[in-house]
């Protein structure tokens, strides 16, 4: 497979992320139609992320027949903009786990945690899969008193847990610290190397993934799904969506929350790369790795996380380089993206049957900063629902699972949030600026006789207007310069200035408005 930028992946927002000089697997199989209309696939994956890809291999290993629905090309969504750390603890941590869902929760959810890993490890060696695989250790450091006092209790929890971790008095990364623990046993890999290793041994098995087949509507009738994609008509018995939320709206829109989160590439002027992970205990937290690609390393520092549509996203990036200039001599910026990732209100993802929907519908939802243990986790959990096996996890993992109290509070903080930008985006009485305020590269909502639009204006001058009504659930979406998309704040859809469905709950993209050219600025 060779590199190149023709057949680079792409990614659901403009800027470029470490990984995306890879080619995506291609093949006649990988952009077929469904020619056959009469013929009922075992299982429908929506998605072809981590999480829906290794499903899809899964259950194709198993004798089942599967196709893979993807809106536009592998990995084009989280998969393609994660920071790649492999963990066996999670952003929810374990005395949170203890606290909300006991003990033998939390050793479970640690017993998943390396299962996943050993998930990864077992196809890379098995698929001989050149991913960049690696294990490494993982710091994680309190920089005050207080901070301290959360570490001495995730150390306490995780060892109850059974994961590997002790204190130690050096840190891997040039911080003043207060304390510091380590886990043994974490790692980091390429995710789209990865995922294409895995959907190469599917197609091989006789899997079928369908290029940029959004599916806009999907009917279920005496067992049989029948879902209707850019490509055509798809028939199965099961239907899993691998999208994060998915479409319509659900119970999962409700117990999630979307956030984006940012990461830098640097390149620095000495050879001062982290050999291992690092994690501060900051409120967004930041982390740290290093990854080699083609002899060139580079040091990922991510953090600066908030919630889709609600903070200026180019702030974000700057404070991130700001933080990172404090402890290390960079020479240059050489990447910077963002990803969106779903924070459950109890802290665990939901993985399994989606409630109210038919039974054999599934979802894997709420992975919060985890998607890649989590996505590879949930292939396992909802392979076995779909042959009907026991599975370990699904219980506590399931969607339909009663709320711990502590996560009720979340919920009702989310979803008050939701409420005001519901009430709020319609009635707000500030005055926008004109058309005529517009620069190029810029995005923003605007009073326009009498409508509110959305309005961008190109270099060339050219101004779109869109409706900014989120087509998922009424919301109004706000504009990130720094992807060039527009992002709903209340359940995390986004589109591209064109108005196009980038990711999200959303499957109808943002409607058009025409402005007739000489009232163009």
């Amino acid at each position: 497979m060779e590199n190149s930028k023709q057949n680079s992946a792409l990614r659901d927002s403009t800027s470029k992320s470490l990984w995306q000089e890879v080619a995506v697997v291609a093949g006649d199989k990988s952009t077929a139609v469904v020619n056959e209309p009469d013929k009922i696939y075992d299982c429908l994956i929506v998605g072809a992320g981590i999480t829906g890809i290794t499903t899809a291999l899964l259950l194709q290993r198993a004798g089942h027949s599967c196709v893979i629905a993807e809106a536009r090309q592998p990995g084009f969504g989280t998969t393609g903009g994660t920071s790649a750390h492999l963990n066996t603890f999670f952003d929810a941590t374990y005395p949170e786990v203890e606290s909300d869902f006991g003990k033998e929760a939390a050793k479970l959810l640690a017993k998943g945690g390396q299962e996943a890993m050993s998930m990864i490890e077992g196809f890379v060696k098995e698929l001989n899969i050149d991913c960049d695989l690696e294990s490494k250790p993982a710091w994680l450091y309190a920089e005050n008193e207080k901070e301290s006092k959360q570490l001495q209790k995730i150390l306490e929890a995780s060892q109850r847990a059974g994961v590997s971790v002790e204190v130690t008095n050096e840190n891997l990364v040039p911080v003043p610290f207060d304390s510091v623990i380590r886990f043994e046993g974490q790692g980091q890999f390429h995710p789209l190397k990865y995922i294409n290793g895995l959907l190469a041994e599917f197609l091989k098995l006789g899997g079928v993934l369908l290029q940029n087949s959004m599916i806009r509507h999907s009917s279920v009738e005496e067992g049989i799904y029948a879902a209707k994609s850019d490509t055509g008509m798809i028939r199965a018995k099961k239907m899993f969506y691998a999208t994060h939320i998915p479409p319509g709206i659900n119970l999962m829109s409700l117990r999630n929350a979307p956030y984006r989160s940012y990461v830098l590439g640097l390149k620095l002027k000495n050879d001062n790369y982290p050999d291992g992970l690092v994690y501060d205990m900051q409120e967004p937290y930041h982390y740290f790795r290093t990854h080699v690609i083609e002899g060139q390393p580079y040091l990922i520092v991510g953090g600066e996380d908030h919630k889709t549509g609600h903070e200026d996203p180019e702030a974000a990036f700057q404070r991130l380089k700001d933080y990172a200039g404090q402890y290390y001599s960079v020479e240059s910026v050489a990447y910077q993206w963002s990803a969106q990732y779903y924070v459950p209100v109890d802290g665990l993802p939901y993985v399994g049957q989606l409630p109210a929907a038919a039974e054999g519908t599934y979802v894997a939802t709420g992975f919060n900063g985890n998607g890649m243990m989590f996505g590879t986790l949930s292939a396992k959990i909802i392979s076995d629902l779909v042959l009907g096996k026991e599975n370990e996890y699904a219980s506590l993992f399931s969607p339909s699972r009663l709320k711990p109290v502590a996560g009720f509070t979340e919920f009702v903080k989310e979803n008050a949030d939701v409420a005001w930008h519901f009430i709020a985006d319609r009635f707000s009485s500030s005055n926008l600026k004109a058309l005529s305020d517009l620069k190029p590269g810029e995005g923003k909502l605007v009073d326009y006789e009498g409508k509110k639009l959305a309005v961008y204006k190109d270099d060339a001058g050219k101004v779109t207007a869109l409706n900014p009504t989120c087509t998922h659930a009424g919301c109004t979406v706000q504009f990130n310069a720094a992807e060039q998309s527009w992002d709903c704040p209340c359940h995390g859809g986004r589109f591209d200035i064109s108005g196009k469905v980038l990711t999200g709950p959303p499957t109808i993209d943002l409607e058009t408005v025409i402005i007739s050219y000489d009232q163009q600025p």
